[in-house]
C-alpha cells in the first residue's frame, strides 16, 4: 500500500504539490491524471523516494520513504516517463545488471530475466543493443527492468509512450495481471498517463490533479456519473430554403417529458439533394429514463405536421459522458493560483 499524508513540495516560492492525501491499495490499478504542470511527476518522484517532501509523509508497504528509503525502494518497481537504459548494452546484459542492483540471488537471476523478457515481449530483441531499438522497444526494456525483481509496488509514468495499438493492448493485460496477482500476490499499481481513454479502459480508480492538488478521485464510472451528463444527439435535414426547421424540431423535443434542455445548430456539411443538416442536442433531466423512443416519435410527429416542409431525421443517438469530459470539467473549474504553481 502507498499512503501519502498531506505531502507538499516547494521549490522556493513555487508550490509543485500542495497538501496531497492519497492511498493506493493492492489489487487496484490507480490512474493519475492531470494537465502539464499539475504536479504528477513531482508526486511520483516523492512516492518513489527520488525526492524528499517539503512537508508530510509517504509510506510504501509500511516503510517511510525518508527514514527507511532503502527498504521502500526495494519493494518498488519504477518506470519513469523516459525509460533510462544504457544504449551500448544488450537487453539481456542490461537486465542482468539491473538484477544485480536489485540484489536478486545469483541462482534466481536467470529465471527472473527470462520471465521479464517474456512478459514484456522482448524475446526477439534480447541480444540486440538497446541503442539500436525503436522507442517502443526501449520502453519495453524499461518496463522489464521495473518488474524484474517482482516488486510489491509498481509505479509507471506514461507507460504507453512509443507503443503501437497492439502493444498497448498487451501492456494493458500485463498491468491487469500485476494488480490481480503474480509472484507473491496482488500488487499496488499506480500509473500516470495523458491518454484518457487508456486510463478509462485500464484503471479501477482515477485521481485527477490540477495546480498541485488532488481535485477529484474515484472509479471512472463514479466520476463520470457525478460530473458527466448523458445527452441525445439528433440530426434533421430540412428542405431547401426552410430556415425554421431547427427551431421547430427543438421545440418538439422540448415537449417530451424528462427533457431538461434542447439546443440546435446548423451543420456545415451538405447532405444529399442539396439539403443542409441541423444538429439538436438534448439534455435529459437527472431523473429521466431512456428517452430515445420518445424523442424519435416527437421528431416524427412534428415532421409530419409540417406537410411539404417535413424534414428527414438522419440520426438519433444517445451520447454517454466520457472521462475526458470529466477531466476537462475538473481542471477548468480550478481557479488561478495566487502564487506560481508547477
Amino acid at each position: 500500500m502507498i499512503e501519502c499524508r498531506h505531502i507538499s513540495k516547494h521549490y522556493g516560492p513555487v508550490v509543485a504539490v500542495s497538501g496531497v492525501d492519497l492511498t493506493v491499495t493492492a489489487g487496484v490499478v490507480t490512474g493519475l491524471l492531470g494537465p502539464n504542470g499539475a504536479g504528477k511527476s513531482t508526486l511520483i518522484r516523492m512516492l518513489t523516494s527520488y525526492l524528499l517532501p517539503t512537508t508530510g509523509s509517504v509510506t510504501v508497504c509500511g516503510f517511510d520513504t525518508v527514514t527507511e528509503s532503502q527498504r521502500a525502494r526495494e519493494v518498488i518497481g519504477y518506470l519513469p516517463e523516459s525509460a533510462p537504459a544504457y544504449p551500448e548494452m544488450r537487453v539481456v546484459d542490461f537486465l542482468a545488471y539491473k538484477a544485480g542492483l536489485y540484489s536478486i540471488p545469483i541462482a534466481k537471476r536467470s529465471a527472473a530475466i527470462d520471465r521479464s523478457i517474456e512478459r514484456c515481449w522482448l524475446r526477439e530483441v534480447a541480444r540486440r543493443r538497446i541503442g539500436q531499438l525503436s522507442k517502443g522497444y526501449r520502453q519495453r526494456v524499461g518496463l522489464a527492468g521495473a518488474i524484474l525483481h517482482d516488486p510489491r509496488v509498481v509505479v509507471l509514468d506514461e507507460p504507453t509512450t512509443g507503443l503501437d495499438p497492439a502493444q498497448i493492448l498487451e501492456l494493458r493485460g500485463l498491468i491487469r495481471s500485476l494488480a490481480d496477482g503474480s509472484g507473491d500476490g496482488p500488487k499496488v499499481v499506480l500509473l500516470s498517463s495523458h491518454i484518457l481513454a487508456e486510463v478509462q479502459a485500464t484503471c479501477d480508480a482515477v485521481v485527477i490533479m490540477a495546480r498541485g492538488r488532488v481535485r477529484a478521485s474515484g472509479t471512472p464510472a463514479a466520476l463520470v456519473a457525478s460530473r458527466g451528463s448523458t445527452r441525445y444527439i439528433a440530426v434533421v435535414a430540412p428542405t431547401a430554403g426552410d430556415s425554421t426547421a431547427g427551431a421547430d424540431a427543438a421545440a418538439a423535443l422540448a415537449t417530451v417529458p424528462g427533457v431538461a434542455a434542447v439546443s440546435h445548430e446548423p451543420l456545415p456539411t451538405t447532405t444529399a439533394g442539396g439539403r443542409r443538416g441541423v444538429q439538436l442536442t438534448v439534455t435529459p433531466a437527472n431523473t429521466a429514463g431512456d428517452l430515445h423512443e420518445a424523442l424519435a416519435f416527437a421528431l416524427q410527429r412534428a415532421s409530419q405536421a409540417r406537410g411539404p416542409l417535413a424534414w428527414l431525421t438522419t440520426e438519433l443517438r444517445r451520447q454517454e459522458p466520457t472521462l475526458e469530459e470529466v477531466f476537462m470539467s475538473v481542471v477548468t473549474d480550478v481557479p488561478a493560483p495566487s502564487e506560481a504553481a508547477a
